[in-house]
């Protein structure tokens, strides 16, 4: 058999994964690892049924499919359809609208968006401290108050504004890796401590002139900053150039393909652009793995707790 992480296109995708029964077998291989379990009470023996798509615990007797228990939880749909769309949502670049998405796959634009999200949440990003030169900046991510209709414009809101536009925060390794996260605000308290969570004490970050950064020194890094006020971009090596590609990327697929983006979604879209720029030079196969085995171990995501 071929091997099954051997494509580097499309086409070879759809050869290698041409029917139901080898997507089965690709996700079992991955899921049971490191040995057959059962997701209701995590017993060790379990048996098959002869259709091989069900399976009965021997301790507590419930059945199961090989999806239950993971993110894809009890959907219907074929794995083939669910690995296509994995497939396009990873590798597109700025990302794949529910309704393209649908199109592709042969679902509904409801179906489309619920396959989207459920993807997305087993793209969380990596925890851990960042290492080396690291910039950090925010973005506001909404409409311009003046494109809104008349009834729909806030007064009081003036340029960017947590009101009307939800604020994203940033950190970018120069070596590469994004870390970011939808905040409420962009106040001192608030970054301080994501920026200590997230950053090894002692390293050297590079910033704009918000106000909120200006006790970096005080907590232990050595910081630098770069006056946008005064049209400056660059400064030697002080800029914030990295983390500024990065919300360009994002901003891309916002106006070019999503459109809107609801606050109560936006982390998972943060998690979807971070997660294909910190592989951006990996290749397709590897990505697809990762993300099969990230929603072969996350936790199911009812439909109803996306639209609650």
């Amino acid at each position: 058999m071929k091997n099954a992480f051997a494509f580097k296109t499309l086409a070879e995708f759809l050869e290698h994964f041409k029917d139901e029964e080898t997507c089965r077998e690709h996700f079992t291989a991955i899921r049971f690892a490191n040995g057959e379990y059962c997701p209701h009470c995590g017993h060790a023996k379990i048996h098959k049924f002869s259709d091989g798509k069900r399976y009965r615990c021997a301790s507590c007797k419930q059945d199961f499919r090989i999806q239950t228990g993971t993110v894809f939880g009890e959907s219907k749909l074929p794995l083939k359809k669910w690995f296509i769309a994995i497939y396009l949502l990873s590798t597109s670049n700025k990302g794949i609208s529910s309704v393209q998405l649908a199109k592709q796959v042969g679902v509904t634009q409801k179906t489309g968006w619920f396959m989207d999200h459920r993807i997305r949440s087993a793209m969380k990003q990596n925890k851990g401290q960042l290492f080396g030169t690291i910039e950090c900046d925010e973005t506001y991510v909404g409409g311009k108050e003046g494109n809104k209709h008349k009834d729909k414009k806030n007064k009081t809101s003036r340029g960017r504004n947590a009101q009307t536009k939800k604020p994203v925060f940033g950190m970018r390794s120069r070596d590469g890796e994004v870390r970011a996260m939808a905040v409420p605000n962009c106040k001192e308290k608030l970054i301080m401590g994501i920026i200590q969570e997230n950053v090894a004490q002692g390293t050297t970050v590079h910033t704009d002139e918000m106000l909120s950064y200006r006790n970096l020194p005080l907590a232990g890094f050595s910081h630098f900053t770069i006056r946008h006020g005064l049209r400056e971009y660059a400064r030697g090596e002080c800029h914030t150039n990295s983390i500024e590609s990065f919300w360009a990327l994002f901003k891309r697929g916002y106006h070019g393909i999503y459109h809107w983006m609801s606050p109560k979604h936006m982390q998972r879209y943060v998690d979807e652009s971070v997660f294909r720029v910190n592989r951006r030079e990996e290749p397709m196969n590897s990505i697809f793995a990762e993300l099969v085995a990230n929603m072969a171990k996350g936790q199911q995501l009812p439909y109803k707790e996306l639209t609650a």
